[in-house]
């Protein structure tokens, strides 16, 4: 749904609006225009159901405003007297057509201070569980929401089973684009499949890319700096594309439905990346990473056939995967300070990390053409698309931007006899729309990160991790392994080792408490 779309579809409701309570607004001592003018026709309505005018906004938030309007249409009835069971279901499966019948079919009075106050047990709870959903939402959709590390990527600078905080102000926060959709629910339906498919059901509704909002940001406080941890939906959320995969895998999401990912930022928008032996250069220079960035290699450990305690291993050397090869080496994922340490082990004759060297084409490796032999340990250059800036079209470039200019920035793309057409128009060359980030994880050859898929659009950015408020252990022994208590409310960036604020906070509740326990008691 583009701009216009969407100003059209609001001036549609602004008419239904109109034609189906122009009445009732007369009844209410108010004139039938009042009803027609958008906005101030929504703050004339509080004064008519007796609800504060702050309300309005909540008209204008999207995903919100979807909550915000069966209870419009339930308080505008029941100020028409209309306060049965029956007049509540009514309105709320007819989507709020029943007020028509209302406006011209029954002959009701306003009633003008009317009591908020719930008829029922029931009535209350519905008021409180539906504002503290509303609440939430605001939350979740604006401000802060909750994410768990699932994978590996980020592996000693975030752990598997990380309870984050993702603040979504940072960046700015992204309006919902799809909708039709569950509050608070991403994806797919907790615990429920398709029957005979095994697929998780959907928790919005959009066939064929629609309908959708079109795509909007608030201001952020910062733009993303490089080697910042980010939060995105995960560009290539398809096998079909990404390593030419034409198994059936293949399904349509939103942009703000696609899986979400989270991994760090080591190129921004304008610059050139290049991966030698493992190692990232940036302009031309090798950039150095945050200290609390946690880089790591596989590293083949020979111990001439002596057999390591993998248990010593995780606990003096921090080391979490390892394996034994063919050869009968250890396979260890270590960062350098580690593998220091490891060689120092008087069984361990030699640690020696493994690169990919270039030469050899990998189809999984972006972007997946003959042209680029590139491994995941070298790998480039490229050049990070930056909005507005403009890069020449021909057979050596078109394979990194093609999927970008064609879904990323809805343009119709097609190759004929090596010429390049762009909406119907010959191009040579092509103008960003927006910026593009290369995220990559710290675990480096543990990671499904951008070597593989490439660009991350701006438009996927989600936010920035700021807290780990919880992290669990699955392989611990009883609460004092699993719980991970040095990294409960901890900052995800800074420097310096990270310093749980957990006893502060515990400490903050609880003279809390004692404070209202001290002032009840004074009462």
């Amino acid at each position: 749904m583009t701009i216009m779309q969407w100003f059209i579809f609001f001036l549609i409701i602004q008419v239904i609006h109109f034609l189906g309570t122009w009445k009732l607004y007369v009844k209410a001592g108010k004139k039938a225009w009042e009803a027609a003018i958008p906005v101030y026709n929504a703050v004339v309505l509080m004064d008519i159901i007796n609800r504060p005018r702050w309300w309005v906004i909540l008209l204008f938030i999207p995903i919100v405003n979807l909550l915000m309007f069966p209870i419009l249409w339930i308080e505008t009835i029941r100020s028409f007297g209309k306060n049965t069971r029956f007049d509540t279901t009514l309105v709320l499966i007819t989507l709020g057509f029943y007020i028509y019948y209302v406006n011209y079919f029954t002959d009701v009075e306003h009633i003008k201070n009317r009591s908020l106050k719930p008829r029922s047990v029931l009535g209350d709870w519905v008021s409180s569980i539906a504002f503290a959903i509303i609440a939430a939402t605001l939350v979740h959709t604006y401000v802060m929401r909750p994410f768990t590390i699932p994978t590996s990527s980020l592996e000693k600078s975030l752990l598997i089973g990380d309870f984050l905080f993702v603040s979504k102000f940072h960046y700015g926060a992204r309006t919902p684009m799809t909708p039709l959709a569950l509050p608070m629910v991403h994806d797919s339906m907790p615990s429920i499949s398709i029957p005979f498919t095994g697929l998780k059901t959907p928790s919005f509704v959009s066939h064929f890319k629609k309908p959708q909002l079109p795509y909007f940001r608030l201001p952020g406080l910062q733009k993303i700096k490089r080697n910042e941890i980010v939060v995105f939906n995960w560009p290539a959320d398809s096998l079909k594309w990404m390593w030419n995969d034409n198994s059936g895998k293949f399904t349509y999401k939103p942009i703000d439905k696609k899986t979400n990912y989270v991994k760090r930022c080591v190129a921004i928008a304008g610059d050139s990346l290049q991966i030698i032996d493992g190692d990232i250069y940036i302009n031309g220079k090798l950039s150095i990473m945050p200290d609390r960035a946690k880089p790591q290699y596989n590293y083949i450990v020979d111990t001439d056939g002596k057999q390591l305690n993998t248990r010593s291993l995780r606990q003096r050397y921090n080391v979490r995967e390892g394996y034994i090869d063919n050869n009968g080496k250890y396979v260890l994922n270590l960062t350098d300070e580690e593998v220091e340490l490891v060689r120092k082990n008087p069984l361990v004759k030699s640690a020696t990390k493994q690169i990919e060297p270039s030469g050899t084409f990998n189809k999984k490796i972006f972007p997946h053409n003959e042209q680029y032999p590139w491994s995941s340990d070298n790998f480039g250059p490229i050049y990070i698309p930056e909005k507005g800036a403009t890069v020449e079209l021909n057979s050596k470039s078109i394979p990194f931007y093609e999927h970008l200019i064609r879904e990323y920035e809805n343009n119709d793309l097609t190759i004929d006899n090596n010429n390049i057409y762009i909406n119907g128009k010959i191009a040579t060359n092509y103008t960003f729309k927006q910026d593009y980030y290369w995220m990559m994880g710290d675990n480096r050859q543990n990671s499904l990160d951008a070597r593989s898929y490439g660009f991350t659009p701006f438009d996927h950015v989600i936010g920035k991790p700021v807290f780990i408020w919880f992290s669990w252990e699955t392989n611990g022994k009883g609460l004092k392994e699993k719980i991970r208590w040095e990294r409960l409310f901890t900052t995800v960036h800074g420097s310096g080792k990270p310093v749980s604020y957990f006893f502060y906070f515990i400490g903050a509740i609880a003279v809390y408490f004692i404070y209202r326990f001290i002032k009840k008691r004074r009462a």
